[in-house]
C-alpha cells in the first residue's frame, strides 16, 4: 500500500477525510464513487488540473508524481487510486466491495492491476483525441514542471504532448490498439455476468467505470461492445455514481482552498 511520509505538518494533522482530485480525472472518479458507496464523509481539494493547480511545491509535499488522487486520513497520507480503494474498504468494509470468494477476489485485483498498467494509454488517448492542446506546456511551465517531477514517464509524456508535433503516432496507435484489447476482454467477461468479476457490483466496476467514461467522451468508438455499454449503464444508474460523478462533470463544484491558502 502506497502511504506517503510528508514534512508537511499542516497536511499530516488533518483530521477526518480528505480527497485532493479533479473533477474529470478518472482515478478521482473511482475514489469518489467508493465513497459514496460507503456513504461516507470526506472533504474536497479540488485541484482544476488545466489550470495546474496540481504543479506547486505543496502538492508535490504530499504527491511525489503531483497527480490526483491523494486521500488523506486522519493524517495518513495514501496515494494511487488502487491502493486507496483497498484502504477504504479495508478500513470501512461496509457494504463490502469485494467477492467472498477467494478466486473471484484475486480476479478482481488483477482487473485493477491491469486498469492501473494501462493508464498511461488511456492519457495518450484522451490527450490525441480531446485535451492534448488544452494540456500543452509552454517552456516556462516546463522548466518549473521538471523543478518538482522526477517520474521520468510523466516527464516524456509532457515533453512530447508539449511538443510542435504533439504526441507521435506510434505512442496513440499503441494506445488504441491496448485499450481495444482491455475492453475486448471485459466484453467477454460481461457475456456470462453482469459484472466484471463474480455476480456483485466490485472495487474491479469501480476502477474500470471512469475509463469507459473519459474514454467515450473522448470519442473512444464503443458502438462494437454492447455488453460493455449495458454494463456502464446500469452503472451510471447507481446513486453513487451520480454523486460521485455526474454531478461532478456536470459542472465544478465549489473548492475547498488549497494546502497554502487554507493553512
Amino acid at each position: 500500500m502506497t502511504i506517503i511520509e510528508s514534512t508537511n505538518k499542516k497536511a499530516t494533522e488533518l483530521k477526518g477525510i480528505h480527497l485532493y482530485h479533479y473533477r474529470k480525472s478518472n482515478c478521482s472518479m473511482r475514489v469518489r464513487i467508493a465513497l459514496e458507496e460507503k456513504k461516507l464523509p470526506w472533504t474536497s481539494h479540488h485541484l482544476d488540473l488545466r489550470r495546474a493547480e496540481n504543479v506547486t511545491k505543496d502538492y508535490f509535499s504530499i504527491h511525489p508524481k503531483g497527480l490526483v488522487p491523494t486521500l488523506i486520513h486522519d493524517g495518513v497520507i495514501h496515494i494511487e487510486s488502487t491502493d486507496i480503494l483497498k484502504h477504504l474498504d479495508k478500513t470501512f468494509p461496509k457494504p463490502c466491495l469485494q467477492p467472498t470468494n477467494d478466486e473471484e477476489k484475486k480476479s478482481m485485483w488483477n482487473w485493477m492491476g491491469l486498469a492501473a498498467d494501462n493508464h498511461i494509454h488511456v492519457k495518450a488517448y484522451m490527450f490525441a483525441h480531446q485535451i492534448g492542446a488544452s494540456m500543452s506546456k509552454t517552456d516556462k511551465e516546463l522548466s518549473e514542471y521538471y523543478k518538482l517531477q522526477d517520474n521520468t514517464e510523466l516527464l516524456k509524456f509532457h515533453a512530447e504532448n508539449s511538443s510542435a508535433e504533439g504526441l507521435s503516432k506510434k505512442r496513440i496507435s499503441i494506445a488504441i490498439e491496448t485499450l481495444h484489447d482491455c475492453f475486448s476482454s471485459i466484453e467477454r467477461q460481461l457475456d456470462m455476468q453482469n459484472w466484471i468479476v463474480g455476480s456483485a457490483f466490485s472495487l474491479a466496476d469501480i476502477t474500470w467505470i471512469p475509463l469507459f467514461i473519459t474514454l467515450k467522451n473522448a470519442g473512444f468508438p464503443f458502438s462494437g461492445y454492447p455488453n460493455t455499454t449495458k454494463w456502464a449503464a446500469m452503472i451510471e444508474s447507481r446513486p453513487s455514481f451520480h454523486k460521485a460523478v455526474t454531478e461532478w462533470i456536470k459542472e465544478p463544484q465549489e473548492s475547498t482552498k488549497t494546502l497554502t491558502e487554507k493553512y
